[in-house]
């Protein structure tokens, strides 16, 4: 399976833009993570043994959100990342960026 050689990429215009977004889209992450984390803590465990639907707990219906969350936020990042990207390489950037 041959792909030929690497292509040279060079600078990454919209990289600024993409770290940013990242860190915010990870501290929001964090924060919701953390939800799950003190509900555990503090009630020790109880909350989460707490029938919320279809006979699953709030441990597992927390748990499965979270990792929906991470996939919805990676599809998110990604389209916006994308659209930068676009708008950097046919000069259509309206001067600031606000992500």
């Amino acid at each position: 399976m041959h792909h030929g050689p690497a292509q040279s990429s060079g600078p990454d215009p919209a990289s600024d833009y993409k770290s940013r977004l990242g860190v915010r889209m990870f501290l929001i992450y964090c924060v919701v993570y953390a939800g799950f984390v003190f509900t555990n803590v503090l009630t020790e465990g109880r909350a989460m043994q707490i029938i919320v639907v279809a006979g699953l707990n709030l441990a597992v219906v927390y748990g499965m959100g979270l990792i929906g969350l991470a996939l919805v936020m990676a599809l998110i990042y990604n389209a916006l990342c994308t659209a930068k990207e676009k708008a950097l390489a046919t000069g259509a950037v309206d001067g600031e960026d606000r992500a």
